[in-house]
């Protein structure tokens, strides 16, 4: 058990019959009546954000998780197979739990955290930003370059459609925030 006291960023437990985490908190110690915290939590299955206040001292059901590192083998009708790089375990997760899975490539490591005690997948996480090749993209044209904001789509060689700049060319490599899928900058080669 874990009591308001013991809150941080990444906490996870039981709220509300299911697993929650902590995305941020404030302890407020108001000059009139008791203290409290005020969160803003994060369901692990549905990936809603609500915002909850616990009066101070309350205690909640903390739950044990594990980080470990997987690397991406392939995709089949059952999810994304990933192979544990320490024990090198295979085991298929659901496509869903990858935002933006499209932009992984097979050797990619990702990070899946688990119930510590079920051993059941709870998040999986790409790194920040991917280097990808650019198979296949029009050829900008000329006097669309002067402005610094114009795009272009392209293809990348995971087969993700993604929008580059005008001077990105077929055969360049270049970086790509898993976030939001925007271009980052061109890997010099």
């Amino acid at each position: 058990m874990a009591s308001t006291s013991d809150f941080r960023n990444g906490l996870c437990f039981m709220f509300k019959g299911e697993i929650h985490t902590i995305v941020s908190f404030l302890h407020v110690k108001p000059g009139k009546g008791p203290a409290f915290v005020r969160t803003k939590l994060r369901n692990i299955k549905t990936g809603r954000v609500i915002d909850n206040t616990f009066n101070s001292g309350v205690k909640v059901e903390d739950v044990r998780v594990e980080r470990r590192q997987y690397q991406y083998l392939y995709k089949d009708d059952q999810g994304l197979n990933v192979m544990n790089t320490q024990t090198f375990e295979q085991i298929s997760i659901p496509e869903s739990m990858i935002d933006n899975s499209d932009l992984m490539k097979e050797g990619q490591i990702i990070e899946i955290q688990f119930h510590a005690d079920e051993e059941i997948p709870l998040t999986a996480e790409m790194p920040a930003v991917v280097e990808l090749v650019v198979t296949s993209t029009i050829d900008g044209e000329k006097g669309n370059t002067a402005s610094s904001n114009a795009l272009k789509p392209a293809t990348v060689e995971t087969g993700a459609e993604l929008m580059v700049p005008m001077f990105i060319n077929e055969g360049d490599i270049i970086r790509v925030s898993t976030s939001d899928r925007s271009y980052n900058e061109r890997v010099r080669q």
